[in-house]
């Protein structure tokens, strides 16, 4: 016999990806906090009379999940940020695939176009 999957389903499915998502995000950027004090909690304060941008490994995808695989702190900061910001965009994402299962067209295209949207935002800026 074929189970359906309902609304309460998929209701409950996505709270809890939320929760997870920020609860992971919170604990991922905690932690880093926690090893980046423990570091440099003693360090002198740095010079912020000029401006002086971060390299790749804070600003790129790339350079943020390589430093936090080496257990960098200020990666894994920037890694709970990441983490914080794909939780709605994979709300999203499953209220997508929950549309094209109860065949919704509407609500397909309405979330197609969100999904549009915010990919746009993220990545329309991004340099090459």
């Amino acid at each position: 016999m074929k189970k359906h999957i309902s609304d309460t389903d998929v209701q409950q499915l996505v709270g809890k990806v939320l929760r997870y998502g920020v609860l992971t995000a919170c604990f991922l950027a905690i932690a880093g906090g926690v090893a980046y004090l423990a570091h440099h909690g003693g360090s002198a304060v740095p010079s912020y009379h000029t401006f002086q941008g971060e390299g790749a490994a804070y600003t790129t995808f790339e350079g943020i999940l390589k430093g936090a695989m080496a257990l960098n702190p200020t990666e894994i900061i920037q890694f709970g940020v990441l983490a914080l910001i794909a939780t709605p965009i994979l709300r999203v994402v499953l209220s997508l695939f929950a549309f094209i299962l109860e065949k919704d067209k509407m609500y397909i295209v309405i979330t197609l176009i969100v999904l549009s949207i915010i990919m746009t935002s993220i990545f329309g800026g991004l340099k090459v």
